[in-house]
């Protein structure tokens, strides 16, 4: 250990997850962060996640952060912590973490592995099937000591899904939809589809002919409100819509107004633009809106992994190896300047 990180008698790492996500996705896999040779972990003792200045503050002296994805890397973090190597995001997103700022200070920042994709792709499914059959209406009804109405379901079988991106959960939600009975179309310009049941088209024409829709584009600013008050016109009366993956894909307000109308047909969302990319409790709150708080990758077998992508990172960087899934390897000084033991106060 202290042959590899120089003057480090003892790696001090930092866990922001609040009590509740503590539990939830790293409670199985602390116990194994706390083992590593020569670690020394602080938790956040709040059930709240913190402030940027709270952070710097709770992690001064800290040489790992793992974060947890409310949790922003923001300049402020970057530029205050003088003793920080690594920023770990405990999940594959990082648009929240300014990647250019920690590179400015030698800050390596990496990510978690894709164990969320089977996850995903089914909670996709499942809101898909309660927004058709009516199925969230009826069991609150029920628990409620009220007899449901017969409400009217869709169908899916013979029906046409339309997904906005063929990446790891879009062909994973593919083989799904074609199990049930689904045609599939698919767009992607990045991507050459070789399934010989599922449609390559274009976005105008995916829109004009599928009965549900799933965007599924990365999170870029080109694909910012990529489902507008333009997109939603260009669809079929009556289309659903189920987003599992970024709420900036979807402009909220375009949304509620064509639900209003009666042109959507319903509304399946486990991401928003709420914190924490929830559903805003507006829109989650209307007829024809199925919304769960972030859950497609809340699955004990995607928590321990995404949990335990982080520990192996922190143990290569123990073993004088860079971390995998590293996002600016070439900008780790100060993590190499450890290796090296040019840096005798950390």
């Amino acid at each position: 250990m202290r042959s590899k990180l120089g003057y480090v008698s003892r790696v001090r790492v930092f866990l922001t997850h609040n009590t509740e996500d503590r539990e939830a996705y790293y409670g199985r896999a602390l116990p194994e962060l706390e083992a590593l040779p020569d670690v020394e972990v602080t938790t956040n003792p709040h059930d709240r996640d913190l402030s940027t200045p709270e952070l710097i503050e709770a992690a001064a002296g800290h040489h790992v952060i793992i974060a947890h994805r409310s949790t922003p890397g923001e300049k402020a973090l970057f530029d205050n912590s003088p003793d920080l190597v690594a920023f770990l995001r405990c999940a594959v997103d990082i648009s929240t973490v300014d990647v250019d700022a920690a590179t400015d200070q030698g800050v390596l920042v990496a990510r978690a592995d894709k164990s969320f994709v089977p996850s995903t792709a089914e909670i996709a499914l499942g809101l898909l099937l309660s927004v058709c059959r009516g199925i969230a209406e009826s069991t609150v009804d029920y628990r409620a000591g009220d007899e449901p109405p017969q409400r009217p379901g869709r169908q899916l079988r013979g029906q046409t899904a339309g997904i906005i991106g063929y990446g790891a959960i879009g062909s994973h939600l593919a083989d799904l939809l074609l199990a049930i009975g689904m045609h599939v179309a698919v767009t992607d310009p990045e991507k050459t589809v070789e399934h010989p049941d599922i449609t390559q088209t274009d976005l105008a024409a995916l829109l004009a002919g599928a009965d549900v829709v799933f965007p599924l584009a990365p999170a870029l600013p080109s694909t910012v409100d990529l489902i507008d008050a333009e997109a939603l016109a260009a669809m079929k009366p009556g289309a659903v819509l189920i987003n599992v993956s970024r709420g900036e894909l979807v402009d909220e307000a375009a949304v509620a107004a064509a639900l209003d109308s009666g042109h959507l047909g319903g509304l399946g969302m486990d991401v928003g633009r709420a914190p924490d990319q929830r559903p805003s409790l507006e829109l989650a709150g209307r007829p024809g809106v199925v919304a769960t708080p972030h859950l497609g990758g809340l699955t004990p077998e995607n928590a321990d992994a995404q949990a335990r992508s982080s520990v192996e990172q922190v143990a290569a960087m123990i073993d004088g190896e860079l971390p995998p899934r590293a996002v600016n390897p070439d900008a780790a000084t100060r993590l190499r300047n450890l290796w090296s033991g040019q840096d005798e106060q950390r």
